[in-house]
Formats: structure tokens, C-alpha cells, sequence
């Protein structure tokens, strides 16, 4: 069965679906998904809203910033069976801009 990894960032717009999108096409063999923990937004923007199957399906949940590891703490089960990888990527960029794939790049390949 092919490891699959969650990417989470607020809205499921920029960062996250970056992440998402790119890895999916770089390595196809693997699983990638992206959600967002602003349940207002997702819905305005019809964006994936984070959910427990989610977290539950991913083997590596990777979050943009620290306040996201905090929602799924506080929000869901804090005994989740995957590690979660804070990346430490402010919201400052755009969907698939350059430098904010150099940055998933470096911080994120390592683990597939």
C-alpha cells in the first residue's frame, strides 16, 4: 500500500493545495491530499475543510504553521497514529508560486 501524506494550511487554497498538486504530479505512485482548518472559508471557497478521516487515512500529516498543529489538537483525537511535521511556512504566498515550492521541497521530500 502506497504511504499517504496530508498537507494542511488554513483556507486549502495556496499553501497546502501547492503541495498537494505539485507532489502529486512529481511522484504519482505516492497518495497526497490537502485540507484547510478555516471551516468558513473552505465553505466560502469550496475548498476541503479538514476532517478525522483526513487525519485518520494520512501516514504524515504535514501542517504550514504552528496554529495548525494546534487546531488538530484541540479539535480531534490528540492520539493520532501519524506524526505531524510543522513546515513553518507563513501564508504569504501565492498557489503554486516558485519559491514556495523550492521551500516544500527542501523541508518536505525527505519524508517520502
Amino acid at each position: 500500500m502506497n504511504k499517504s501524506f496530508l498537507f494542511i494550511c488554513s483556507a486549502n487554497k495556496k499553501r497546502s493545495k501547492t503541495a498537494e498538486d505539485y507532489f502529486s504530479k512529481k511522484f504519482p505512485d505516492l497518495n497526497f491530499k490537502s485540507a484547510g482548518t478555516n471551516r468558513k472559508i473552505c465553505f466560502q471557497e469550496n475548498t476541503n475543510y479538514l476532517s478525522k478521516t483526513d487525519l485518520e487515512e494520512a501516514d504524515i500529516v504535514f501542517v504550514m504553521e504552528q496554529h495548525h498543529e494546534n487546531y488538530i489538537y484541540k479539535n480531534f483525537n490528540k492520539k493520532l497514529s501519524a506524526p505531524i511535521i510543522v513546515l513553518q511556512i507563513k501564508d504569504h504566498f501565492n498557489y503554486y508560486q516558485k519559491e514556495l515550492i523550492e521551500i516544500l521541497e527542501k523541508r518536505v521530500e525527505k519524508y517520502f
